[in-house]
């Protein structure tokens, strides 16, 4: 989670898979050189694409900056069962998405590792009951995500510079002037001007780059005076806890065997 350091502000989004990532702002825009897009987006995941769409809708130029070669993060990466509790509660171009791919589905040649009429309607849904979403498929194959947000891309006329990657050496690739940032060069030494810049990364390493605070792991419940965020004891949310015991131990039972890897015995402490 960023920090709050005029004159930047900050919010939170949600990508199509619902993957919480902080987006790094500029309050006014900078005096922009002659080649400046109106927003520059680094990152090549779902929000990204979803970002730069909804920018060209608004009438704004829009750039995407990624170091990855195929876009979409882990929606084209094998996260193909979507996990979206409420379905009315997606609308937007998250629906969008799902509606596409509902339709990709329809066409009988889209099936060529099972039936369709086996597989039926799973994890489908009608459309909402506002009317204004037709029906949505929240399961897909990774490559249809992809050719999906490719469609995007291209119907919204988004430029693309894959594998590019942010120069995070000294000086730093971020070039800012009085607390805005100006343009950000990459490895590459392609330099790319903005009024407004938006790191869609899942690393954030454009807003760490850029000075602005950050914090790392979840915070007290103080912070934000929120209740469910940070160390949540004996509260077992839809069942993601593991309901027999789990042996920590190299040789099973052993304690002085040592613990297995990444299993800590310290104190998860307190909220």
């Amino acid at each position: 989670m960023l920090g709050h350091r005029p004159p930047y502000r900050h919010i939170r989004a949600f990508s199509a898979t619902q993957i919480a990532l902080t987006i790094l702002l500029t309050c006014q825009p900078a005096a922009p050189a002659d080649d400046a897009w109106d927003v520059v987006v680094y990152g090549g995941t779902s929000a990204a694409v979803t970002t730069a769409v909804q920018c060209k809708a608004m009438g704004k130029s829009a750039v995407i900056v990624c170091p990855d070669k195929h876009p979409c993060g882990l929606t084209s990466a094998g996260l193909g069962w979507t996990d979206s509790g409420n379905k009315d509660a997606i609308g937007g171009l998250s629906r969008n998405f799902y509606h596409r791919i509902w339709k990709y589905y329809q066409q009988p040649d889209a099936w060529t590792w099972e039936n369709q009429a086996k597989f039926g309607n799973r994890n489908q849904s009608r459309p909402g009951k506002t009317g204004s979403h037709g029906p949505a498929m929240w399961v897909f194959e990774p490559h249809v995500a992809e050719h999906i947000f490719e469609q995007m891309i291209a119907e919204a006329e988004i430029p693309v510079y894959r594998d590019e990657w942010l120069d995070r050496g000294p000086g730093s690739g971020v070039d800012v002037l009085n607390g805005r940032i100006r343009s950000i060069t990459m490895i590459s030494g392609r330099t790319f001007h903005g009024r407004m810049f938006v790191d869609a990364t899942y690393e954030g390493d454009l807003v760490a780059t850029t000075g602005v605070e950050y914090h790392v792991g979840r915070e007290a419940n103080s912070v934000y005076d929120e209740t469910w965020n940070g160390i949540q004891v004996g509260v077992l949310h839809h069942s993601h806890w593991f309901k027999e015991p789990v042996n920590p131990w190299r040789i099973p039972g052993d304690m002085s065997s040592g613990l297995l890897p990444r299993i800590s015995d310290e104190d998860p402490g307190g909220r």
